[in-house]
């Protein structure tokens, strides 16, 4: 789901009406919320007719899960990236902190919002699937992390799942405070901070 906040609703009409329908609903959801945007409003942007958006997705709810499922592949995709050019299992952790401030810096139709995963799971009721979808998202940051750290302190394995639960705290925290200020300065300080905390291992 690459350039889910480009807001380039017109783009790509030639695109499958399932990928239009996704592009379309991740913009209106992080922009608006997962409540506040009706299924004609996604048809509209998305260019499809209603029948469309029923022959790829049973239910709205579907179409949530969906957009949940790739938000979490595009973050892991930038992740990627960004691990292909760490050197280390230091670097390592501090691809996952820059990989939040690739996300943050997308260019978002209304700026940026903070997390779209957790925004939405905000949204979203106690037991909703969708809630799991984020939740799983959010161990798996921490336990990417716990991987790096488990290199750096092979002989500390109880530190190591320590250290990897305190930085997905300040990370989680830099990212709530981002999205309320609108940037990504707040995630830039706490990978500033993250890697003050690496120099003492």
């Amino acid at each position: 789901m690459t350039g889910t906040g480009s807001g380039a609703a017109g783009a790509g009409r030639r695109r499958p009406a399932r990928e239009r329908l996704l592009a379309a609903a991740a913009r209106r959801f992080y922009a608006d919320g997962v409540a506040a945007t009706g299924i004609d409003t996604i048809t509209a942007e998305a260019g499809v007719a209603k029948m469309s958006l029923y022959n790829n997705f049973a239910s709205k709810a579907e179409l949530v899960g969906a957009y949940l499922d790739a938000r979490h592949e595009e973050w892991l995709g930038l992740y990627r990236a960004r691990l292909e050019q760490a050197d280390g299992p230091r670097a390592g952790v501090l691809a996952v902190f820059d990989a939040y401030a690739d996300h943050a810096a997308f260019a978002y139709e209304q700026g940026f919002r903070g997390c779209g995963l957790l925004n939405a799971a905000a949204e979203l009721p106690a037991r909703d699937q969708g809630r799991a979808v984020v939740r799983r998202h959010k161990e798996e940051v921490e336990r990417l992390i716990a991987d790096h750290l488990a290199e750096l302190l092979p002989e500390q394995p109880d530190r190591a799942r320590e250290l990897a639960e305190h930085l997905a705290f300040l990370l989680e925290g830099a990212m709530a405070r981002a999205g309320l200020e609108g940037d990504g300065a707040r995630v830039q300080r706490a990978r500033t901070l993250a890697e003050s905390l690496l120099d003492t291992l």
